[in-house]
C-alpha cells in the first residue's frame, strides 16, 4: 500500500495558490490542501523580506511526489519555490484509503 506524504508550498496571493491548487486537483496529484495566509519574512537578492503569503499545505501519496513537484514547478509563479516533501509516519486508514481513492 502506498504511503501519505504532506507538501509544503507558499504563494504570493489567494489568485494563485487557489487556481494552483484545483489544477493540482483536477489533475488528481494532490486529495485535499489546507490553504492558510500567514506573514512571510525571508532573505531575497541580499536582504530581509516580508510579505503576506498563502501557506498551502498538499495532501498526497507517496507515488506522486516527482509527478507533483514537477507540476508544482510548471505552475507556480515564484522564481525559486518552496516545495517540501513532508513524510507522514502515521495516519488513520480511514484517511489513508480516502485519499488513495481519490488520487490517480
Amino acid at each position: 500500500m502506498s504511503e501519505m506524504i504532506l507538501v509544503y508550498t507558499t504563494f504570493p496571493n489567494w489568485e494563485s495558490a487557489e487556481r494552483i491548487t484545483k489544477e493540482l486537483l483536477e489533475r488528481r496529484l494532490i486529495a485535499c490542501a489546507n490553504l492558510r495566509e500567514h506573514k512571510a519574512f525571508y532573505w531575497w537578492q541580499g536582504q530581509i523580506e516580508n510579505d503576506n503569503e498563502i501557506g498551502a499545505l498538499l495532501k498526497t501519496k507517496v507515488d506522486l511526489w516527482s509527478e507533483l513537484k514537477d507540476a508544482l514547478r510548471e505552475l507556480h509563479p515564484y522564481t525559486v519555490p518552496a516545495i517540501i516533501r513532508i513524510d507522514v509516519d502515521h495516519v488513520n486508514k480511514e484517511y489513508l484509503n480516502w485519499l488513495l481513492e481519490v488520487t490517480k
